[in-house]
């Protein structure tokens, strides 16, 4: 133990330096105090725990901090606490399976003129209300500041990591979601047979001293567990394609974009990339679509097309290929019906095999209008 503790120290000394002065650099108006404690967030409660990790397990504990400090500057850092909670709405709520879901149970239930956001933030207070994980980081959370606003910021930079985690390849809000379902619809009697006795089952037990509930199965724990597996399973993927994908680039694209993609994925934005390549923004405007591009339509087609795309925030589920609303709103208007077709499907996550079968066409017709619907999207972004 006294090995792995000299271990440990120096690595988490390392983080605390490079942490500090990434978030000076990149938000330089940050007061000290407040660069900190956000330091303190990333690097989580128990920092001894990296004692026991091996290099790889390191480094993927850094692409997690990489993962939330990109959340926090993107879309809650140095933003009004109502700004802040409506990028968070809008961010969970554009994930096409929870709002298919929800649709779907509000479509069911007597009250049909429920919006998705409104479930939404019934579902995010209910996690706040009775989630272990949660209820844990706001503990963290107040350990790390004592500035409410700061507070306020980490905590929702936190709901939309945790609600994002893939469990069994979904997001683990849709699992929030069910258990949302299953407190706010408490179970009734049913018809039973005869003579058959009958018996209140429920999975939940009211305390009396309040109006929470406790399940009886914890799925925070399984849920929790769940995480723990497909974290690690899905960052080695993540790892996988990134070091064949950096190989593709040297060979068939130029080295620079290796460079590019690792200052990317970091989450440099592309005036600090360029700084750091001594090369002009707009080159490096160009070489992000050109990477984009083989990205999407040439490495990705090998059978790794969501995991890029979601690193360059263009794919089609939760990005809408990289177009605002209103780049949408054109480009969608300009798609041929077989094209609006083949997109929807895409969408909803059919395979290009699937949709082929469905629509009686070749595979290949399929990949061709693909290929136009994306060049056409890259077009629009490049504008």
């Amino acid at each position: 133990m006294e090995q792995q503790t000299a271990l440990e120290q120096p690595w988490v000394e390392q983080q605390r330096v490079a942490w500090r002065d990434r978030i000076q650099t990149d938000h330089p108006t940050l007061k000290p105090t407040t660069t900190q404690s956000i330091v303190d967030w990333l690097i989580g409660e128990n920092p001894e725990r990296f004692a026991e990790l091996d290099t790889k397990q390191l480094r993927i504990a850094e692409q997690a901090m990489l993962y939330r400090y990109r959340i926090l500057g993107q879309r809650y850092l140095n933003v009004s606490p109502t700004r802040a909670y409506r990028n968070l709405i809008s961010r969970l709520g554009a994930l096409m399976v929870v709002r298919n879901k929800i649709r779907t149970w509000v479509s069911l239930s007597r009250d049909r003129n429920r919006a998705v956001a409104d479930v939404l933030q019934e579902v995010i207070q209910e996690m706040l209300n009775s989630d272990r994980y949660i209820q844990a980081t706001v503990a963290w959370i107040s350990h790390c500041t004592t500035d409410e606003r700061l507070r306020n910021t980490l905590l929702l930079t936190s709901v939309e990591e945790y609600c994002l985690r893939p469990i069994r390849n979904q997001p683990l809000l849709v699992f929030r979601f069910v258990n949302y379902l299953r407190r706010s619809q408490k179970g009734g009697m049913t018809q039973v047979p005869q003579k058959e006795r009958v018996r209140m089952l429920s999975e939940e037990i009211t305390l009396d001293d309040g109006d929470s509930a406790i399940s009886l199965f914890d799925t925070e724990a399984v849920s929790h567990y769940e995480y723990e597996q497909d974290w690690e399973q899905q960052q080695r993927l993540r790892q996988e394609v990134q070091t064949e994908f950096e190989q593709y680039l040297a060979q068939k694209v130029d080295p620079i974009a290796v460079e590019w993609l690792q200052l990317y994925l970091q989450g440099c934005p592309q005036e600090m990339i360029a700084q750091k390549l001594g090369v002009p923004v707009k080159q490096i405007y160009r070489l992000r679509e050109k990477v984009s591009y083989h990205a999407i339509k040439i490495f990705a087609l090998k059978g790794r097309p969501d995991l890029v795309a979601n690193w360059l925030q263009t794919s089609l589920q939760e990005h809408s290929l990289g177009l605002t609303p209103g780049q949408w709103s054109s480009f969608w208007a300009d798609l041929t019906e077989m094209q609006q077709s083949i997109l929807g499907r895409l969408k909803m996550g059919s395979s290009i095999e699937a949709i082929a079968k469905e629509m009686g066409v070749r595979k290949t017709q399929v990949m061709a209008e693909w290929g136009k619907v994306y060049q056409m999207a890259l077009d629009l972004r490049s504008e």
